[in-house]
């Protein structure tokens, strides 16, 4: 009757090992990576422990899988031998249904249960005998370790991972957490931590103000027509051309601008002061940049720069726009309207559900602002889109339909589409979006 008694208690202490190493791993799996790395920058020494179990991932889950096999299969053992003695051969089947329901409540599904709750909690109080368990069973789990590898390499599979992969998979990570920690309710916030992690993915030809819109001016103008030019301008940094548009000479700030004025009408005390100044000793130097640069690249630049303003160029040298700190920081958190800003409407909502866009509003803008996700790897604009998708210039009335959207042409000059309608059709994954499908043209 005493050793029943002992071999009873040596089964219950076997099923709570069994349900610590369950639930052990669940925590250790479970728990949230960012908190632990908080309180480990904090000083907590178990968070730290918890980070090393982290980076030796494989030997520890070996460790628990050897130990909670180990510990339910002996278990199973005891039980067997002590339900043949009391009930003869049948105890077998009284042990297999005792042993079943008691490990899969007790040892499985109430540890796991409980550590998925608590997961964070749970990791930092098994951190330290789990560390001893792991050093205790080093040299088990590194010839399974060795075993299972080479096992698996038989077949083709690899452990080791490239740091671009590295880095792929731990963007992915954080774009996830975003996506599932962000408050619905405020898709503003989810925006912008998109947009930062998409900073070094945006080339500034995708943000820059193009050419056709910038307010240059001719630096062999008059120096009072200069000055006039750029009082009536609502920019306060303006680029100076000299015999074509694509040759930019400098860059005339508006404010050293009037500090040259002052000081010419202090000097002449009367007459005209701006007939004296020397418009390009003024001005700055022009800073280019290459077109492919990426937003988080010129950030960088602009702040080791003490600039704000910057001019893109192609590959060949040919001017294609501006692109200012304002820009880009528009990117991250939504239009910066000043009292300066000339207002563009550029999307405007109907009542079918529908929108009409200006060709030129950007296709950034329309995902952050409408939680879509139009592809914006070949083009920057709602226009562009179309172009390239419809591999062919369209006329107006033609209809489109890919990316999970409709798109009609509502207006064009001469080459470019100047305004769509553009009408959600249902879900459908960008990345797989069946090519362009032309419809005909509405009556």
């Amino acid at each position: 009757m005493g050793s029943d008694i002992i071999v009873l208690v040596s089964i219950l202490l076997l099923l709570a090992c069994s349900a610590f190493f369950s639930g052990s791993e669940t925590a250790l799996t479970g728990a949230s990576r960012a908190r632990i790395h908080t309180l480990e920058q904090q000083g907590d020494a178990r968070a730290r422990l918890v980070a090393a179990l982290w980076a030796e991932r494989e030997r520890v889950i070996s460790a628990l899988l050897f130990g909670n096999n180990v510990a339910n299969i002996t278990a199973s053992t005891l039980s067997a031998s002590l339900f043949i003695a009391w009930f003869g051969p049948t105890g077998i089947v009284y042990a297999t249904v005792a042993m079943t329901i008691l490990v899969v409540l007790f040892s499985e599904v109430m540890p796991k249960t409980y550590a998925i709750h608590h997961a964070d909690t749970m990791v930092l109080w098994i951190a330290r005998p789990l560390r001893w368990l792991v050093a205790g069973l080093a040299p088990l789990t590194q010839a399974v370790d060795l075993l299972v590898k080479g096992s698996l390499k038989l077949f083709g599979v690899s452990f080791t991972k490239t740091e671009a992969e590295q880095e792929e998979r731990a963007e992915e990570e954080l774009r996830g957490a975003i996506d599932l920690h962000a408050r619905p309710e405020e898709p503003a916030e989810r925006a912008m931590l998109r947009s930062i992690l998409d900073l070094a993915e945006v080339e500034v030809s995708e943000i820059m103000t193009h050419r056709r819109d910038v307010t240059a001016i001719d630096a062999d103008l008059p120096p009072a027509e200069i000055l006039r030019q750029v009082l009536d301008s609502p920019f306060t940094r303006v680029p100076l051309w000299r015999g074509n548009p694509d040759n930019i000479v400098g860059v005339l700030h508006a404010k050293r601008l009037l500090r040259a004025l002052q000081v010419a009408s202090d000097a002449q005390k009367g007459g005209q002061p701006a007939a004296a100044i020397d418009v390009l000793s003024v001005a700055q130097s022009p800073w280019f940049i290459p077109d492919t640069t990426d937003l988080l690249q010129q950030l960088q630049a602009f702040r080791e720069r003490h600039e704000h303003f910057a001019l893109v160029v192609d590959e060949y040298g040919v001017f294609l726009g501006i692109v200012t700190l304002e820009d880009i920081l528009e990117e991250i958190v939504g239009d910066i309207a000043d009292e300066h800003d000339e207002k563009i409407e550029g999307v405007k909502q109907e009542p079918d559900g529908s929108f009409i866009v200006d060709g030129r509003v950007t296709l950034r803008d329309l995902n952050r602002q409408f939680e879509w996700r139009l592809p914006d790897d070949e083009a920057s604009t709602i226009a562009g889109l179309v172009l390239y998708e419809a591999r062919t210039i369209p006329d107006v009335g033609q209809v489109f339909a890919f990316h999970g959207f409709r798109f009609e042409i509502l207006g064009r000059q001469r080459h470019q589409i100047t305004k769509v309608k553009v009408t959600p059709l249902g879900e459908a994954p960008a990345a797989e979006a069946p090519p362009a499908t032309p419809e005909p043209p509405a009556a």
